[in-house]
């Protein structure tokens, strides 16, 4: 038996440079993966956001708050789970701003990714389990595509393996982030024998993982975040193993690794909110201006019409969104007629669905009373009485989220 028999005949091979020069400009494998990933993400969140009743173009004005803070959040994590590779002895500071050759860890990107998403779905009036629902599937295919920058940086592998798909590792220059180690023929150096791809069962693991919550959401149509917690356990079971593969160096407790504890304290803190919440799924129906069906669909609602509110005129754009249920919105696309909205200050509660026409929203300034049951959220105040129980300032104070969205939901989820 010879040497070269001993070698397997099949291996993944693994890219020996990760950054290019556009001239002066370098372009670096991994912060495109995760540029693309972000990308993907936005789509499949309009996506599904539009299919909830939200205006077009909200994702973009969510990821201009929530892309920025998840960045921040998973280099924050990195930094303070490793603090050694830049505070400890030869460590350099600094280094802890150059997240283009790596370190972000998904934990702090989760977090400080949902605070952002959450305080611009607040300014929209969305219900923050609407954004984290629809965000769910794409997420995981996000992590996908940026795995494939681990693969471009040599990172992120397993241990020694004689399987097919074993992985070729290539020896990185310090001195030159982003470029292998050369022999003095030129030609890059190889690590010894070949290494489990971890990141790339990673990678096929989150793309199981998407189909699962595309389709589980599909069938069950889950609503107040449940998506969202499908998602997570998905991710942390598959991170739980994956990571117990790992050979890179990374602080432990107990002899296990860091990663490891918070994968299984996740995935517990996701599979009781699952089983605890209940409830349906959430739609919405816009308020304010461009309250219809049509408008919702076709306009921006980042956008404002500058001209139009300098001649005094609403901006197009929706002042906040009303959660209703599955039927209502169904009703409310098909006919353009506003569910009624119950109000809490007394007397009877306001129908779910009154005859055409019974919504006074559109009734012009000044109109007296609409009939029984008649939505009079935008009656001038000093203007004709309305139904008994309806807020004296013209405002029904359940079923609706205004502009900073608050609204009674938020106290259920």
């Amino acid at each position: 038996m010879t040497l070269a028999s001993l070698t397997p005949q099949a291996a993944l091979p693994s890219p020996s440079t990760a950054v290019w020069q556009l001239g002066p400009v370098p372009i670096r494998a991994y912060a495109l993966c995760i540029i693309i990933g972000i990308v993907v993400a936005c789509w499949v969140t309009e996506r599904r956001l539009r299919q909830r009743g939200v205006a077009p173009g909200a994702v973009l004005d969510i990821a201009v708050w929530a892309v920025p803070a998840g960045i921040i959040g998973a280099r924050i994590y990195h930094v303070v789970t490793s603090p050694e590779k830049y505070f400890g002895t030869g460590g350099d500071p600094l280094k802890a701003l150059a997240i283009w050759e790596g370190g972000l860890g998904i934990w702090g990107a989760v977090a400080g990714g949902a605070v952002g998403a959450w305080f611009a779905a607040r300014q929209l009036g969305i219900p923050f389990a609407v954004v984290a629902d629809a965000l769910a599937p794409g997420l995981p295919l996000a992590q996908a595509i940026g795995r494939l920058g681990n693969w471009f940086n040599n990172e992120l592998y397993g241990g020694r393996t004689s399987l097919p798909w074993g992985l070729e590792i290539h020896r990185m220059d310090p001195d030159n982030p982003g470029h292998a180690l050369r022999d003095d023929a030129g030609q890059p150096i190889l690590e010894p024998g070949l290494y489990h791809p971890t990141f790339a069962y990673e990678l096929l693991w989150n793309l199981g993982v998407a189909a699962l919550v595309f389709a589980l959401d599909r069938k069950l149509r889950l609503g107040r975040g449940r998506a969202f917690a499908l998602y997570v356990m998905g991710y942390t079971a598959g991170r739980f193993w994956i990571e117990l593969m790992r050979t890179d160096e990374a602080n432990t407790i107990l002899g296990v690794r860091l990663n490891v504890w918070t994968a299984g304290l996740v995935f517990l803190g996701a599979l009781a909110y699952f089983v605890r919440v209940r409830g349906p799924r959430e739609y919405l129906v816009p308020v304010g201006a461009a309250a219809t069906p049509e408008t919702a669909v076709d306009s921006d609602v980042s956008q404002v019409d500058l001209s139009a509110r300098e001649a005094g005129s609403r901006p197009a754009a929706p002042e906040g969104y009303r959660v209703v249920s599955e039927e209502q919105y169904r009703h409310w696309r098909e006919t353009g007629e506003t569910p009624a909205e119950e109000t809490t200050s007394g007397g009877a509660d306001a129908p779910s669905d009154g005859p055409a026409g019974a919504d006074a929203t559109t009734a012009p300034a000044g109109d007296g009373a609409g009939p029984a049951g008649a939505d009079v959220t935008t009656a001038p105040a000093g203007d004709g009485a309305g139904p008994a129980g309806s807020d004296a300032a013209g405002e029904t104070t359940e079923g609706r989220a205004g502009a900073t969205g608050t609204r009674p939901v938020d106290r259920d989820s």
